[in-house]
């Protein structure tokens, strides 16, 4: 078992130590090993083989005993046993916004609320405001976080079904019955939410791949098998659907199941305008529903269905109605950008704050993927709880960097580390003042802690903006997808007074993340605005999410030339130095 599985259970015994009323010490000294696992510069096997784990801090010999047992069996009694005391009904409520170990717990001892279902008739009923420490507003909060559960409980991350899709679709591109294949309908298209995966073959022998799909590795659930239509679910309990079409209906299918509604309507339209009926079959010459196949217009692709009915091809992204069909017509379809075209990222964490990695390891590694550079923008101060830098830790890693930058140097790599912060936006300055934030490479502003007011937020944000030393505004509306929604903010304003002062908008790669919105990157490209794809990555896998940030970028119709970190770092030190009036040399 590896230190990231290894530390995901010491959390949640942790967790259920504190559900079950643990010493608050015991209960730390789990979260606080998984966090020392998670930040070890070398393998964990090997500490375990050698026998070194108690010499980590903090780590006695029952906790060593109980890691070791992982490591090496890949089990743990303990944690079972555990888990099998907790009502998983409590656990379960961990996962409604707000709500903490020690509130659970309460309510479970003085209620006896055990359920999700439970737990919202005690609060329907009053009874959980009368609790002493709850209130009104903490059971009107749980009540919206209860709700707010459901309504994205059949919901999973971009991330987690590409994750599990993948490795399908390169078994299936693989099986000799499998003429062609692809993911459709929202995967296809790059959004940040999905319901589920939908995959689409083109076989002469649909019941061969039917079962081997179904018999594919990771599956927990078929749910449906027929002739041609299969139903599973993966694993994270994502459904997955398999279509399996003749080759020659494999181009409309693809287009139709891709979709989205509002772009397949259109497409329609078109076909009916032009005399003609187009559907999952096929397009036909004809204005009424048929499957005749004297009547079909044969196209081998996509591209032969779009050129049909007079349009350039459409790449999925842009799939939305959102402006593609009158660009389309007008020939001003735009090239959109390639993860490729990546050269680094310009926010990103490493254990100087809360990031688990250090400066060396950072650059070794991003180096390696060939980045031509890599910014370390560590938190500021009123971070604490991210073990934010004060400015002298901060001008301390700027020495660190230099370090590591000359050893590159002095090895003839053009790689470089740049320096930087996060620096926190809060209500009336910026964290660090205008001299320290003039000695960096890259100054990222962000709102970790908004206010209720959009009015506020919005005011903190352009002033931000306006500062000479902020090249840039990160995680526009703080939103977590899934589990916290968009703070309050006036997000047209913003993009103005960063159009207005020469200020770039990030568009924060984590899949939790995704933003700046895709939605409203039309807009800012209109304005000017530049885009920065960034990491926000806080360990080295974290690199990764450059691909899923471009995939994103081109859903909001970016190109090369829209995203700054497109350039090489000498044309990058250039624009970094644009705002602040430095010709160059920021």
């Amino acid at each position: 078992m590896d230190k990231e599985k290894v530390a995901e259970i010491l959390t949640e015994i942790g967790t259920l130590l504190e559900l079950k009323g643990e010493n608050p010490f015991k209960t730390r000294a789990y979260s606080n090993a998984a966090r020392t696992l998670e930040g070890l510069a070398e393998p964990l096997e090997k500490l375990v083989a050698e026998q070194r784990l108690g010499e980590l801090k903090g780590f006695g010999e029952a906790l060593v005993e109980k890691i070791t047992t992982l490591v090496t069996t890949g089990k743990l009694p303990y944690y079972e046993e555990l888990k099998a005391s907790v009502p998983p009904g409590l656990v379960e409520m961990l996962r409604i916004p707000g709500l903490g170990p020690k509130k659970v717990k309460k309510m479970h001892d003085e209620l006896g609320v055990d359920t999700v279902e439970k737990l919202e008739a005690a609060c329907q009923a009053g009874q959980v405001a009368a609790l002493d420490g709850f209130g009104e507003k903490t059971q009107a909060k749980i009540l919206e976080g209860i709700q707010f559960s459901r309504t994205y409980a059949s919901k999973h991350h971009l991330s987690q079904a590409l994750v599990v899709a993948e490795p399908v679709l390169e078994s299936l591109r693989g099986h000799p019955d499998v003429i062609r294949c692809s993911t459709a309908g929202s995967v296809r298209r790059f959004k940040e939410v999905i319901g589920d995966i939908d995959f689409l073959v083109s076989s002469k022998k649909p019941a061969a791949v039917i079962e081997f799909f179904t018999s594919q590795p990771g599956i927990l659930n078929v749910s449906a098998k027929g002739e041609t239509k299969a139903s599973v679910i993966l694993t994270g309990g994502i459904q997955a659907d398999l279509r399996v079409v003749s080759d020659a209906e494999y181009p409309f299918a693809l287009a139709y199941f891709t979709g989205s509604k509002e772009h397949n309507i259109v497409m329609r339209q078109r076909a009916i305008a032009r005399g003609l009926r187009l559907n999952e079959y096929g397009l036909f010459k004809s204005t009424e529903e048929t499957r005749d196949p004297k009547l079909l217009v044969p196209c081998k692709t996509e591209e032969d269905i779009f050129q049909t009915l007079d349009l350039p091809y459409i790449p999925p992204e842009l799939r939305e109605d959102h402006g593609e069909f009158t660009a389309g017509e007008k020939d001003e379809l735009p090239r959109l950008i390639e993860w490729t075209d990546l050269r680094g990222s310009l926010h990103n964490h490493s254990n100087w704050s809360d990031g688990r990695d250090t400066l060396e390891a950072i650059a070794a590694h991003m180096a390696e993927l060939g980045c031509d550079y890599w910014a370390i923008t560590d938190h500021s101060r009123a971070s604490f709880q991210a073990n934010g830098l004060d400015p002298a830790r901060l001008r301390q890693q700027l020495k660190a960097v230099a370090t590591v930058n000359k050893t590159y140097a002095d090895e003839g790599s053009d790689f470089r580390l740049l320096t930087g912060t996060e620096v926190d936006v809060l209500k009336e300055r910026l964290d660090f003042d205008d001299d320290l934030l003039a000695e960096l490479d890259v100054v990222v502003a962000s709102l970790h802690v908004a206010g209720s007011d959009e009015a506020d937020n919005t005011k903190r944000l352009i002033r931000a903006a306006e500062n000479p030393f902020v090249h840039m505004i990160g995680h526009l509306t703080g939103r977590l997808l899934l589990e916290r929604d968009a703070q309050k903010l006036n997000q047209h304003a913003v993009i103005d007074a960063c159009a207005a002062t020469g200020t770039w908008i990030e568009l924060n790669a984590n899949p939790y993340r995704f933003d700046m919105d895709w939605r409203l990157w039309q807009y800012a490209k209109g304005k000017g605005v530049k885009c920065v794809i960034n990491c926000d990555a806080h360990r080295l896998e974290h690199a990764g999410f450059l691909r899923l940030g471009a995939g994103i970028a081109r859903k909001g119709w970016l190109t090369k030339d829209d995203v700054i970190n497109t350039l090489p770092l000498a044309k990058l030190k250039k624009e970094l130095g644009k705002k602040r009036g430095t010709g160059g040399q920021p």
